[in-house]
């Protein structure tokens, strides 16, 4: 595997991402019977934008940099405040100093949400999830390159309500459905290296209702990088995002 996501943390697909992940998480909060999170593509789950991969690109100047440099009003800071205070909470902590247990209240880790960010660290989806999540739901992060695995497996150690595999992206979809809870949301962001991916992706977003009788899937696709946030609520619902 050559896709390293260091290069583009924090690039306008991630916001896109991201900021739907976090949507669908609150959505699924709305009721008080727990869920599980499924990442099957996760990368190290924290990403330092003064690093040497992310300084080479700067995709995050155009991604979030812009966001946080302009922050948005009205409807619009609504809609994006749940990934955004995850972000600012995350964007001037030190490696080791981000906690990623639920609820951002009781870790008191980051910096003031209304003030000017000073953004050095970019949180991927693991960390987004489980910032969310509440005490009872449950994160399962999957990732198959050795050392981003062993990264996260740090960023993650202690915690008892995330799991870290190390399975292919693919299988792990089919064997961690469906979620124990009955209610879950699985996030298939791969790194389209190998031939058939995106035909593999379109697949997948019609198997995991099917197998789980019933769900939410909300895709979200930006030029060539295409991802799916598949959410299952165990009710027929049918919800897209798009974007191009």
């Amino acid at each position: 595997m050559n896709y390293r996501h260091a290069y583009h943390a924090g690039n306008f697909a991630d916001v896109l991402k991201h900021a739907t992940l976090a949507l669908v998480i609150e959505h699924m909060k709305l009721k008080p019977a727990p869920f599980r999170v499924i990442d099957t593509h996760a990368g190290i789950g924290l990403y330092d934008l003064a690093s040497v991969e992310a300084g080479k690109t700067g995709e995050w100047m155009e991604g979030i940099g812009r966001i946080l440099a302009a922050p948005p009003k009205g409807a619009v800071a609504d809609v994006l405040a749940p990934y955004l205070d995850v972000v600012r909470a995350c964007g001037a902590a030190g490696a080791g100093d981000v906690a990623p247990l639920a609820g951002s209240a009781d870790v008191g880790v980051g910096i003031d949400a209304g003030a000017a960010p000073g953004l050095r660290y970019y949180p991927g989806s693991p960390l987004i999830a489980r910032r969310l999540l509440r005490r009872g739901d449950v994160l399962v992060v999957n990732e198959l390159h050795e050392e981003d695995r062993a990264a996260l497996a740090r960023l993650f150690a202690g915690d008892e309500a995330t799991r870290v595999l190390g399975l292919d992206g693919w299988t792990a979809i089919k064997s961690l459905l469906p979620p124990r809870e009955r209610r879950g949301i699985v996030l298939v962001d791969p790194p389209f290296e190998q031939p058939g991916e995106l035909a593999r992706l379109s697949r997948c977003a019609v198997s995991p209702p099917a197998r789980c009788c019933s769900g939410i899937r909300s895709r979200t696709r930006v030029r060539s990088r295409p991802s799916i946030v598949m959410s299952s609520a165990w009710r027929r619902a049918s919800a897209s995002v798009a974007a191009s």
